[in-house]
C-alpha cells in the first residue's frame, strides 16, 4: 500500500474512532437530559462511525490472530502508561494543572493495569477462564474477578462499577 493512502487510512480509522466515542458520550448526554430521540441518532451514527473503523483497520491489516492482537495490546499499554502518561503528568504540574495532572495520573495507573490485564491472558490464553470483569465508570480501573469496596485508583465506592460477564 502507498504511505501516502496508508497515512490517509490511519487518519481517517482515528478520526472515525474519536467520533464513535464522542457520540456514545454526547447519547449519554441527550438521555441525561431527557432527549431520548436525540440520544438514539448519536448511537446510531457512532454505530456507523465503528464501522468505518473496522473498515480502515481491515485496510491496514492491523486485525491479526488473537495471540497477536493481545500481544500488540500488551506492548501498546505498557509504552502508553510508562511513556506518554509519564511526560504528560511532568507537563501538567509545570503548569499547575491539577485537574489534568489527576487526569493523567489516574489514566496512568489504569493503563498498568491493563498491561497486566492482557498479560495475565497471554499467559492462560489456552485455559480459557471465564472471568468477571468490573469496570470504574469514574477512572477506568478494570478489576479482574472482584469487586472492590472502593476503586484504588480514584476512590470511587463500588455503585460506580460496571460489571461485565
Amino acid at each position: 500500500m502507498d504511505d501516502k493512502i496508508r497515512d490517509a487510512i490511519h487518519q481517517a480509522y482515528a478520526g472515525e474512532s474519536k467520533a464513535a466515542l464522542r457520540l456514545k458520550v454526547f447519547a449519554d448526554k441527550a438521555d441525561e437530559e431527557g432527549y431520548s430521540q436525540l440520544a438514539k441518532l448519536f448511537r446510531v451514527i457512532a454505530f456507523s462511525e465503528e464501522i468505518h473503523g473496522k473498515r480502515a483497520l481491515k485496510l491496514l491489516k492491523e486485525i491479526k490472530s488473537t495471540e497477536e492482537n493481545l500481544s500488540d495490546s500488551f506492548e501498546s499499554e505498557t509504552r502508553v502508561a510508562q511513556v506518554a502518561y509519564d511526560q504528560f503528568v511532568k507537563q501538567a504540574e509545570e503548569v499547575d494543572d491539577r485537574a489534568s495532572s489527576i487526569y493523567f495520573s489516574q489514566s496512568k495507573d489504569v493503563e498498568e493495569t491493563h498491561a497486566k490485564l492482557y498479560k495475565e491472558a497471554m499467559d492462560h490464553i489456552l485455559e480459557e477462564r471465564e472471568t468477571i470483569y468490573y469496570v470504574c465508570e469514574v477512572c477506568g480501573y478494570v478489576s479482574d474477578g472482584i469487586l472492590p469496596e472502593e476503586c484504588p485508583v480514584c476512590a470511587a465506592k463500588k455503585d460506580k462499577f460496571v460489571k461485565f460477564e
